[in-house]
C-alpha cells in the first residue's frame, strides 16, 4: 500500500526516506510493544491526517479526541491511553511515546548520508587538518591550523577560523562562523550561528570607549546544539563554556565568560550577560534576560520574559521583571486585579472616616 500522506510530514523533495517497515520493526525502534497483527507501514504523519499506511503518536492528553478519530495504521501511546485507540489502528505501547516517536521518525527519515571530500570551491588554510571522512561543502573557508574531525559535515558558506578544533561528527550549518573555539564530539551549529566573536567588553575613558582585548575562547562540550542565528561571545580572559548536552534555541545571546552547565535549555531570544554561571539542568524561557555576574542554581526554571537581576536558588521557579518566585508573583497579580476592580483587600478597612 503506498503512503496516503497529504504532504504534512517527510516531503520527499526535502527529506530522504526509508522503508516500508513492518509494524514489529517500528515497535522495536520505538522501544514499545505492538498489540496487533503484523502489517506494513510506509511513513509517519500527524494523528489528524495519518492514513492506514502511516504511523503517528500521542503524548499529550489534550489530543485524545484526535486519537479516537485517527485513521493511522499504528499509533505510539502510553499504556493508559491504549484503550482509546480506535479499531483498525495498531497500538504501539510505550512508557515514553515522544522518545519513541523520535526514534521512529528517524527510522523512516534518517539523516542524509555524508559525502566525504572537499568541494573544489572551498578554501583550506595552511596547516589545516581535515579528516578524509569529513564533508566540506561549497564556498567553505577553513582557516590555517584548524582541525576538522572524522565524519564532520561543514555546510556551504561556513567559515571556520584559524586554530578552531571541531570534534567527531560535528555539524556546522550554512553560513555559520566559528572562531577562537573548541567544539567537542557531535556538536551542531545551525545556519547563521556565530561562535567566538569578541565579547562586549570596553573601558569608559574621558574621550569615549576603549575596547578591551577579548583573550578567551569558547568551549562547546559534547552534544551541544546551537540554534540558527544564535551568538556566543568568546571569553575576555576566562573561557565561555557551554556544558555537555545543552540546547540553545534560535536567536539566543550568550555573553563573554558565561558558563552554562550540562543539559540546560535556553529558549529563543533569551540573553545571558557576561560572567553569569548557569548550573546543570536549568531551563530559561523565551525572551528572558539575565544581568551579569549571577549564579543560577541547579534545576532552576526561569519563565518567559523574566528579568533576572539577582541569584536564583537551586530548584527555584521565577517569573516576571524583576523576577520573583512564582507564588509571590501571582499573589501580587491577584492583589492588583482586586484593586483594579475596586475591591478592598481582606482585613483592610476603608480609608473613609466616620464621625
Amino acid at each position: 500500500m503506498p503512503r496516503e500522506g497529504r504532504g504534512t510530514a517527510g516531503d520527499p523533495r526535502f527529506y530522504a526516506g526509508s522503508g516500508p517497515h513492518a509494524l514489529s520493526a517500528v515497535a522495536t525502534a520505538a522501544g514499545g510493544v505492538a498489540e496487533a497483527a503484523e502489517r506494513t507501514l510506509y511513513g509517519v504523519a500527524p494523528l489528524q491526517t495519518a492514513g492506514p499506511g502511516e504511523v503517528s503518536f500521542l503524548d499529550n492528553r489534550r489530543y485524545v479526541e484526535a486519537l479516537e478519530r485517527t485513521r493511522a495504521g499504528a499509533v505510539l501511546v502510553h499504556p493508559e491511553l491504549a484503550p482509546r485507540v480506535p479499531a483498525g489502528t495498531a497500538s504501539i505501547v510505550t512508557a515514553e511515546p515522544y522518545q519513541g516517536w523520535a526514534r521512529v521518525a528517524a527510522l523512516f527519515h534518517p539523516p542524509a548520508p555524508l559525502k566525504p571530500g572537499i568541494h573544489p570551491s572551498a578554501v583550506v588554510g595552511e596547516g589545516a587538518r581535515v579528516d578524509p571522512t569529513a564533508e566540506i561543502g561549497p564556498l567553505v573557508v577553513i582557516g590555517a591550523r584548524a582541525e576538522i574531525g572524522p565524519r564532520c559535515r561543514i555546510a556551504p558558506g561556513a567559515v571556520i577560523g584559524e586554530g578552531v578544533a571541531i570534534g567527531p561528527d560535528g555539524r556546522i550549518g550554512a553560513l555559520a562562523s566559528v572562531s577562537h573555539a573548541i567544539l567537542g564530539p557531535r556538536v551542531t551549529l545551525y545556519p547563521g550561528a556565530r561562535v567566538g566573536q569578541d565579547g562586549f567588553g570596553f573601558a569608559v575613558a574621558d574621550d569615549g570607549f576603549r575596547s578591551v582585548p577579548q583573550l578567551g575562547r569558547v568551549i562547546l562540550e559534547h552534544d551541544v546544539e546551537v540554534g540558527a542565528n544564535t551568538t556566543i561571545d568568546r571569553g575576555s580572559v576566562q573561557d565561555t563554556v557551554i556544558g555537555a548536552g545543552t540546547r540553545l534555541d534560535n536567536l539566543v545571546q550568550i555573553g563573554h565568560n558565561v558558563r552554562i552547565g550540562r543539559l540546560c535549555v535556553v529558549v529563543s531570544q533569551a540573553g545571558i550577560s557576561g560572567s553569569t554561571i548557569v548550573e546543570d539542568f536549568v531551563m530559561i524561557g523565551g525572551q528572558a534576560g539575565l544581568v551579569g555576574h549571577l549564579r543560577i542554581g541547579r534545576k532552576a526554571r526561569l519563565g518567559a520574559q523574566a528579568g533576572v537581576m539577582a541569584d536564583v536558588a537551586p530548584g527555584a521557579e521565577v517569573v516576571g521583571s524583576p523576577a520573583e518566585p512564582v507564588r509571590t508573583f501571582f499573589r501580587q497579580i491577584a492583589v492588583l486585579r482586586r484593586l483594579a476592580r475596586g475591591e478592598r483587600q481582606p482585613g483592610r478597612q476603608s480609608g473613609r472616616e466616620t464621625g
